[in-house]
């Protein structure tokens, strides 16, 4: 045994110290916990009405904040080009921080063929894997999961009709429930309805296994074109929108950062931001979250209907914010905290209810999180923080500061 594993072995034995559970899951797999990883794109930390946007309506979110820890103050390290959601979700298969995760991009071949991304070490501790939705990683995620299916691209197709708008007493030939515009309609069924589906199929499938089940499901939403049926648009009349504090009509150092109309993330709304295009652009912003919302409602309640809730720990995050408005922005290329602060919540057996953490972490945690969980050794390159300590009271954070 060299010293790397040595000390890997001991960290282990520490963590079943400091946490019999994982004790005594190494002995069964079907003793080990299952989880349910629900991820979501472009979404800010405050567009949660439990968490304290009163304008917003997202009731399944809220209950998961009630039943659950949210960690407040959940950020993404950055990207290294203007998808972000390819470093995010990188980092997060990979376990690597922002710089190595860049470098290990180009391998992640080598890196399945070793079985050292996530879905893979939970196999190897006995988790069947399951994955649905976005992915945006540089590998076929049915090369490293049991099942995956749907498999979508980093956003849904968008139109020219989709940018530079809207403009006030103008004709707006772009409406999120226009079915035709395709994006989200594409194949007949909302992306986010697909996606539920398959996550109750999931589950399902995972009732009828003596495994724990790991599943990965990602939405799309509410990364634009931020489409969805119209009675979610209704629920939010654009007297009922308020433009943020912070609101400009352009940001004065755009160009210098980058966040210019050569923008994709920025062009989408009309130079100058005018309030009304700001507040319509929030009104689908919020509308396409709701909808999200009700299928990660029928998700959970489908999970309740396995018998399997009471030894599953739900974790919901996202993988970046965006500022929709903010400082004259639209997008998600910038270091504001809109745009690089996340919501997140986990629920789960001994996870305390209703509370709140406001120590800083980076969402990618939940990836060695769940490792210790499984009783599964937290590989050496994986250089993310278990957030169990933190959980379980026994550390007040594990971050002097954010990168």
């Amino acid at each position: 045994m060299n010293r790397r594993e040595f000390l890997q072995t001991c960290g282990l034995s520490t963590a079943m110290l400091a946490c019999p559970q994982l004790a005594q899951g190494l002995s069964s797999a079907k003793d080990k916990p299952n989880f349910l990883f629900v991820f979501a794109d472009d979404m800010s930390y405050e567009t949660i009405h439990a968490l304290g946007n009163n304008e917003i309506q997202t009731p399944n979110l809220d209950k998961l904040v009630a039943k659950g820890t949210t960690f407040t103050h959940t950020y993404n390290q950055g990207g290294w080009h203007g998808a972000v959601c390819v470093a995010s979700r990188t980092m997060l298969a990979t376990g690597a921080y922002l710089w190595h995760a860049k470098d290990r991009e180009p391998k992640l071949e080598d890196e399945a063929k070793d079985k050292r991304l996530w879905s893979q070490l939970l196999g190897d501790a006995g988790y069947d894997t399951y994955m649905s939705g976005k992915w945006h990683v540089k590998i076929d995620p049915a090369k490293i999961f049991d099942h995956a299916r749907h498999v979508r691209p980093g956003m849904p197709k968008a139109t020219e009709d989709n940018y530079n708008r809207p403009h006030k007493g103008k004709d707006d030939v772009w409406q999120a429930w226009d079915t035709a515009q395709g994006g989200y309609w594409e194949g007949g069924t909302h992306w986010s309805e697909v996606l539920a589906n398959d996550g109750i199929d999931y589950l399902n499938m995972a009732k009828e296994s003596d495994n724990p089940f790991f599943m990965y499901l990602a939405f799309n939403a509410p990364h634009d074109p931020r489409q969805s049926p119209r009675k979610f648009v209704d629920r939010y009349p654009l007297d009922s929108i308020s433009v943020p504090e912070n609101y400009l009509p352009l940001y004065p150092y755009k160009d210098d950062i980058g966040c210019g109309p050569g923008l994709r993330d920025e062009r989408i709304a009309p130079f100058p931001r005018t309030e009304f295009a700001v507040k319509t652009h929030r009104q689908e912003y919020y509308a396409i979250i709701t909808h999200m919302d009700e299928q990660i409602g029928r998700i959970l309640e489908a999970l309740d209907e396995t018998g399997k809730a009471d030894n599953t720990y739900i974790i919901f995050t996202a993988d970046h914010g965006l500022a929709c408005g903010h400082h004259g922005l639209i997008g998600k290329q910038n270091m504001y905290d809109h745009s690089m602060r996340v919501p997140m919540m986990i629920c789960g057996p001994g996870i305390e209810a209703d509370k709140q953490i406001s120590a800083p972490i980076y969402l990618q945690d939940v990836m060695p999180t769940t490792l210790e969980l499984a009783g599964k050794e937290k590989p050496y390159n994986v250089e993310f923080n278990s957030l169990m300590p933190m959980l379980q009271g026994k550390s007040e954070g594990h971050l002097d500061a954010v990168y």
